[in-house]
């Protein structure tokens, strides 16, 4: 090696591996602090049971095929296959050991908000916690008062299995760098309070973009792309676009949404179909007034 490269070597390298460092210190699990919960109050359990499913808890945290009050016994769900391997949901029933029983509600929020588990480590994003991080620290202590009311399970799910890279968890912690969101997803000039609630439930809680958004290779949200449809996160089929620009519902009223997401009927008669039905299952227990507020804001969002 000349004097000239070794010179090189020597300047560049700790240059690599200082910016290496700042980079591991700037995406580094930041959980929120406990002090942020410390006088939460007491939770609303009626306002956590329309989060519940609202956010579709059971969608993916209930045992496969569960129907009726076993909806409520979070054991784990059913494998969930995508192109970077297959997610296991873990068990957030209140075990304290192989649930969430020992959890402290900062843990909780840390989790929901910014995707970090109680031990202090990042979350893949099939946990949806790109859409839970807009929820208020209140709905948070409310869902969680909940969760903490239903039945236990001892059940422990498998662990994921993923394909290199994507097995390197601390990998996540660039992913959040470039696509975890923190501004609303449209920006809507002077939306009504009916739209503002809409935008809150379903850039939310009803996480509605994780499935009607396309995704870049690295699975980040392609921009100006909001609720436009394109293939299925899981791998099968295609999800629509539920924009006004869409040739499926662009026709569709507010009370044809409102009472889609109420029966399970379109307007000509046909019915929910594919993972949609569980989503229309879920959102049929929120009160009428919120789902009129999610139609109200698909019908005021950007076509595409």
């Amino acid at each position: 090696m000349g004097l000239s490269l070794r010179k090189s070597v020597s300047v560049i390298l700790p240059l690599i591996v200082l910016g290496a460092g700042a980079f591991w210190f700037v995406t580094r699990p930041q959980p929120l602090p406990a002090d942020e919960f410390a006088n939460a109050g007491s939770p609303d359990l009626k306002n956590g049971e329309n989060l519940f499913w609202a956010s579709g808890c059971a969608s993916c945290h209930a045992a496969k095929g569960a129907e009726g009050d076993a909806l409520l016994t979070l054991s784990g769900g059913a494998p969930l296959p995508t192109p970077f391997g297959t997610f296991y949901p873990p068990n957030i029933s209140p075990d304290e050991n192989a649930g969430i029983g020992g959890w402290t509600l900062a843990e909780f929020a840390s989790a929901m908000k910014r995707g970090i588990d109680n031990e202090g480590a990042h979350l893949y994003p099939a946990f949806p916690y790109g859409s839970y991080s807009r929820m208020t620290n209140a709905d948070i202590r409310d869902l969680f008062g909940y969760l903490k009311s239903l039945p236990k399970s001892g059940n422990v799910a498998p662990p994921h299995d993923l394909s290199f890279p994507f097995n390197i968890r601390a990998s996540l912690g660039g992913w959040k760098f470039l696509f975890f969101p923190d501004k609303p997803q449209v920006v809507l000039a002077d939306a009504s309070d009916e739209v503002k609630r809409g935008q809150y439930l379903v850039e939310g809680p009803g996480h509605c973009g994780e499935c009607h958004t396309p995704r870049n290779a690295l699975g980040g949200f392609k921009s100006g792309m909001w609720l436009a449809g394109g293939p299925n996160p899981e791998g099968k089929g295609t999800i629509p676009n539920i924009t006004p620009g869409s040739k499926d519902i662009a026709s569709w009223s507010k009370d044809d949404i409102v009472s889609y997401l109420q029966t399970g009927f379109t307007p000509d008669s046909d019915s929910v179909g594919g993972s949609m039905v569980e989503v229309q299952r879920n959102i049929a227990h929120l009160p009428k007034q919120d789902i009129e507020a999610i139609a109200a804001y698909l019908k005021a969002i950007p076509a595409h």
